[in-house]
């Protein structure tokens, strides 16, 4: 949804989505930061209701795992990323949830608390942990209804904790904070307290919400429209790690981003 290419397809008039497809990986860590967003079009495509493949990388239903087999080239400095990442729900979400009042743009929590184990061989890491799954879709694009939004989740005991603020286009906001049960149902909750964690490298806006001081704030992507971090808080008094993102849609749209954007998104088409 971030193309540079679809974007402009899109100027000329109508465009198929999946000419314009990628995986993105990041990876964080003692080794290195390893980024991969490359761009394919439909003839590297397959796709069904339980599986997913772009070029030489794939994403399956299997025995109720998610298997994401990852073999891409890093950017900027070309490296090889090969590994594989299973994603194990513990919750699982049916319900769509309108982020606009006209239900133009859904999102669904599928697997708000997972557990995950990554093995890399290029990088050589692994870990495990827990994770989280979602995925959003639209009838226009996001730049259309959308100024900015912030987002947050963290992992609780048995249950997760998301919060959505969003700024639309006309100027309003609005948001709302979701605790997600083990048996999956959504319970509504009041939105937390605002809060800012600063500005970094792009200084792109990173306003956030808790009800609980923020500590041991670490950046894992300063982009100049997108911000991806971590820090600890306490939710009802249980310690958590929130992961949080920022997002301009005003900065997306700026012709020097649009510009700048395809040395982290390379297309081969």
């Amino acid at each position: 949804m971030f193309s540079p290419y679809y974007k402009t397809a899109r100027r000329k008039g109508p465009a198929d989505p999946e000419q314009f497809c990628a995986i993105n990986v990041g990876l964080y860590g003692r080794s290195g930061h390893y980024w991969t967003m490359t761009e394919r079009g439909r003839r590297d495509l397959l796709r069904s209701d339980a599986h997913f493949s772009l070029g030489p990388s794939s994403m399956s239903w299997e025995h109720g795992t998610l298997v994401i087999r990852i073999d891409e080239i890093a950017v900027p400095w070309p490296s090889r990323v090969h590994g594989e990442i299973r994603v194990r729900p513990d919750i699982i979400v049916t319900e769509d949830i309108p982020l606009d009042t006209d239900a133009r743009h859904l999102w669904r929590p599928v697997a708000p608390l997972a557990r995950v184990s990554a093995r890399f061989d290029h990088p050589g890491l692994s870990w495990t942990g827990t994770g989280y799954h979602d995925m959003n879709w639209g009838h226009r694009p996001l730049e259309d209804d959308f100024r900015s939004w912030i987002w947050s989740r963290a992992a609780m005991k048995n249950s997760a904790h998301i919060v959505y603020d969003r700024v639309m286009r006309d100027g309003s906001q609005s948001g709302f904070t979701l605790r997600i049960a083990h048996d999956g149902t959504l319970h509504s909750l009041p939105m937390p307290a605002p809060h800012d964690l600063g500005k970094a490298f792009w200084r792109m806006p990173r306003p956030a919400r808790s009800d609980a001081p923020m500590s041991n704030l670490r950046s894992l992507e300063d982009a100049p429209f997108y911000t991806r971090s971590l820090y600890d808080t306490v939710i009802d008094g249980e310690p958590v790690r929130a992961f949080h993102e920022s997002l301009s849609l005003d900065r997306f749209t700026h012709p020097i981003v649009q510009a700048m954007l395809p040395f982290k998104m390379p297309r081969r088409a």
